[in-house]
């Protein structure tokens, strides 16, 4: 007796292999059997407890996404939404150096507040979301475990460790040899409870609550170096990083540090993010070569990209990408009458263009083309009727410059005004370019960033968009390599066992879709945070279903509140991924 059979779906297994239609049995968590209408073409002959007529639709694997920032949301929001309505049935997290334990009980305020500046998690969430009640990274993933819509697996971050074992040495000071010492035996026991294994960042994006570099920002290569090493002791785990070049280009520096981590470890090592743009044709090459440099050193490296351009919302009143553009953060950061006098001076509204162009701005550059800015929602009588106009044309009317214009209109809402830069990169050759890396074995698809920038950003439905243009936008890919892309490339990646691929004795995580509807609505703002606050979410279009151990946790695009979820502990869930 089966618990599950989809019948008549398309089923495209992950493997890249052409879709064929056929049924999918289901029993006790796991695939039971695949039979396909053109071998057998009564079907799977077995009786079920619930059967879904999947006629005309696709059946495919769950997805994974390999980069997101859920560690605080899954305590108030457990079903992970709203990637769960987009398909995602396992996720990582622990990016970028950020896990919330090991902590020390009087350390919680210290990392609310880095949550709060470095990932836009809102402080009134991180305080009345979480109970903050765990010490060690064990305590953290049993708080979780049994009570998750989707399957989790969480790194052990570098910022985390060093805090723990330095207290608030771990800003500004090297590591003594016997904190480093201290440092891998506690990555050790967090790798020993479950912990995937090691993120870090050395990106100088990443700044605490009080405005200083992250802890481990402050570690030498020894240290990192050391850290590394111990992940290699452990089955079925691998590396994350953020670094300094990781949106621009990677100094030479940089490629020897992070391909003599894989090489450390002997396990992969995957960083964030690979942007794409036919304007710097050279910046792809510059950082793949990363890549061949670990492979030299019997490493491997894999860069993330996104299939999709995933849109950031802009601020003159709250930290976000402007406030890092040179000169741009010492005004940005000014009380609210002084920002406003300061940014009414032409003089200071000149320095700010300057160093927006500046070659130190880096990628962020791409952010000066005020002309390209969207309106989006206003505050004041005085901006009345301006949501979604263009900067550029409102300054053409007016006979003003675009960045005078601007300013303007975010000092009449006292700098709340939400705007939507246009996209630089979404001309023709900048997306040929995206479909060659996408076929790059040194590449992976992801970089959501779910669970993060929650106010700025909504990532999390990428899979369903890139699904939807695959099928009825500019059809880059066929479906079954675009399934590929979000199933079992990631799956191999992290050593994900029994996921990725539809066959017998695999996980049941399944997603069911209609590829004449699939894709994503519009993001919209809402304030369903803890402490009232807001964050960016998008719906789901033509998800008929998903799966997650044979438990539906989506039906129509909406979800069921199920939580079949379990949380993936290294050796156990995942096994170890050769680096050459």
């Amino acid at each position: 007796m089966l618990d599950l059979i989809i019948r008549g779906a398309t089923i495209v297994d992950g493997t890249g292999a052409p879709g064929r239609r056929g049924d999918v049995g289901v029993a006790g968590g796991r695939i039971a059997a695949v039979v396909h209408r053109d071998d057998e073409p009564a079907g799977l002959d077995e009786p079920a407890t619930e059967e879904l007529d999947a006629d005309g639709l696709v059946v495919c694997p769950g997805f994974v996404d390999p980069h997101t920032h859920y560690d605080a949301q899954l305590f108030w929001d457990p079903l992970a939404s709203p990637s769960n309505v987009h398909g995602v049935t396992t996720i990582i997290a622990g990016n970028c150096g950020f896990t919330l334990a090991p902590l020390r009980p009087d350390d919680a305020d210290y990392l609310r507040r880095m949550m709060a500046k470095v990932e836009g998690m809102p402080l009134a969430a991180l305080e009345e979301g979480l109970d903050w009640s765990w010490e060690t990274f064990e305590e953290y993933l049993d708080r979780l475990d049994g009570r998750i819509g989707v399957n989790a697996g969480f790194m052990v971050g570098h910022c985390a460790l060093r805090r723990y074992v330095m207290g608030a040495d771990a800003i500004g000071n090297e590591a003594s040899p016997e904190q480093v010492a201290a440092m891998v035996d506690l990555l050790h026991t967090s790798i020993e409870a479950g912990g995937l294994g090691f993120s870090t960042t050395l990106s100088s994006t990443h700044s605490d609550g009080d405005g200083n570099p992250v802890a481990s920002r402050h570690a030498g290569r020894d240290e990192l170096l050391a850290l590394c090493a111990a992940v290699g002791a452990h089955e079925g785990t691998f590396l994350e990083g953020a670094f300094e070049g990781g949106l621009d280009r990677f100094s030479d520096e940089e490629i020897e540090l992070i391909a003599a981590m894989s090489a450390a470890a002997g396990r992969p090592i995957n960083w964030n993010v690979l942007t794409v743009d036919s304007s710097v044709p050279d910046r792809v090459p510059r950082q793949l070569r990363a890549s061949d440099r670990a492979a030299e050193l019997g490493g491997r490296v894999v860069a993330l990209t996104m299939p999709v351009l995933v849109p950031m919302n802009m601020s003159f009143g709250s930290f976000c990408a402007l406030w890092l553009m040179p000169g741009w953060g010492e005004v940005m950061r000014l009380p609210l009458e002084e920002k406003k006098k300061a940014l009414a001076d032409p003089a200071v509204r000149r320095k700010l263009v300057e160093g927006s162009r500046s070659e130190e701005a880096g990628v962020f550059r791409r952010l000066a083309g005020w002309d390209r800015y969207v309106i989006g929602d206003t505050f004041s009588p005085e901006n009345e009727g301006l949501t979604g106009r263009v900067v550029g044309e409102l300054a053409a009317e007016q006979g003003r410059d675009p960045f005078d214009v601007l300013v303007d209109v975010v000092a009449a809402d006292d700098f709340r005004t939400v705007l939507w830069p246009m996209p630089t990169d979404n001309d023709e050759e900048s997306w040929r370019m995206r479909k060659e890396v996408w076929d790059d074995p040194r590449v992976v698809l992801g970089g959501s960033d779910a669970g993060a920038h929650l106010d700025r950003m909504c990532g999390s439905s990428y899979t369903t968009r890139f699904l939807a243009d695959c099928l009825r936008g500019r059809r880059l890919v066929p479906l079954e390599r675009a399934v590929q892309m979000l199933t079992q490339a990631p799956a191999e990646l992290f050593g994900l066992a029994g996921r990725g691929t539809i066959a017998p004795g695999n996980h049941a995580d399944l997603v069911v879709f209609d590829p004449e509807t699939v894709g994503a609505e519009h993001a919209r703002l809402v304030e369903d945070l803890p402490g009232g606050t807001a964050r960016l979410t998008a719906g789901a279009q033509g998800v008929v279903r998903v799966y997650v151990g044979g438990v539906a946790t989506v039906v129509d695009n909406r979800a069921t509140g199920a939580t079949p979820g379990r949380i993936l502990r290294s050796g156990r869930d995942t096994v170890t991924v050769p680096t050459r």
